[in-house]
């Protein structure tokens, strides 16, 4: 009964906490719901003003469909999730005696909070690019991976389609890399959350931009274009362009691949076809040893 009343409590708090930033009651710098919404409207009108693919509708393929996707993943499945998040950490700390900061490597607190934000900023990149190859390499992971690869047009929502589950892979990995930076005041994290989605969604954007000296540092929609074309070299045999917000990853580990930008390349993987088209099939997609 106390855990069942610890996932109610944390799912109702989700619950009001979103309502609240609906309402405005949640100050901008944490009110998410709105941020999504003003960062993809900017980024939208972006690629409407400047389409690198002119014959692609405003209202491209899938547009609405993964405009939902935006919403259940970073809200409605949020509700759900963080039930389960605070009975992980409570067992963690009760039972198998895991304490925030106790396997930490860095001490934060010793950094001015510009150079903790960006080391955090640096460290939660590395965490999720490792996270993304692993989701591409294993065929297990791949399988929940493909909702995200089944994009046929790239569009800035397609940032946010992907399967409820990369949320469950995800998360573990981000906590650990929180564990490590110890001292961490996360009171500005709402910066780099607003800069990494920023990113994402012009990464998907139907533009042209490759930021110049700058592509080495920073992902960028040229990119990452040609992480989601359907045919890769055959020396990279689980994909490429890995990179989430920094592209250097990829440039370390020599997982690249940029060659002459050909803007009409074919998206998704081989049998994207056999993917379902809507929602609540691919919600339960990836579960079954035909998928």
């Amino acid at each position: 009964m106390e855990y069942l009343e610890l996932f109610f409590n944390a799912f109702l708090g989700t619950v009001q906490w979103t309502w609240k930033s609906i309402c405005f009651e949640v100050p901008w710098t944490r009110n998410y719901f709105w941020g999504l919404i003003v960062i993809s409207l900017i980024v939208w009108g972006v690629e409407l003003v400047f389409p690198w693919r002119k014959q692609q509708s405003a209202f491209r393929k899938d547009f609405f469909l993964d405009g939902f996707y935006m919403f259940f993943n970073f809200f409605v499945f949020s509700m759900f999730i963080s039930g389960i998040y605070k009975i992980i950490t409570k067992l963690a700390i009760e039972e198998f005696q895991i304490f925030p900061n106790a396997i930490a490597l860095v001490n934060l607190s010793n950094f001015t909070s510009g150079i903790q934000l960006l080391i955090f900023f640096v460290v939660l990149d590395f965490v999720q690019w490792l996270t993304h190859i692993l989701l591409h390499r294993y065929p297990f992971l791949w399988k929940f991976h493909k909702v995200h690869h089944s994009v046929k047009e790239m569009g800035f929502a397609a940032h946010l389609r992907y399967h409820w589950m990369e949320n469950i892979l995800y998360k573990p990995f981000k906590v650990i890399a929180l564990m490590l930076l110890g001292g961490f005041e996360p009171e500005q994290a709402f910066i780099v959350h607003f800069i990494a989605i920023s990113i994402g969604h012009l990464n998907h954007a139907n533009v042209k931009l490759d930021y110049g000296p700058f592509k080495y540092i920073f992902n960028n929609p040229v990119m990452h274009l040609y992480h989601h074309a359907q045919a890769i070299p055959e020396n990279f045999k689980t994909g490429v362009n890995f990179a989430i917000s920094l592209s250097l990853w990829d440039y370390i580990f020599k997982t690249n691949y940029v060659p002459i930008p050909d803007k009409n390349i074919v998206l998704g993987y081989r049998d994207d076809q056999r993917m379902p088209s809507g929602f609540f099939g691919q919600l339960f997609y990836g579960f079954k040893k035909g998928d």
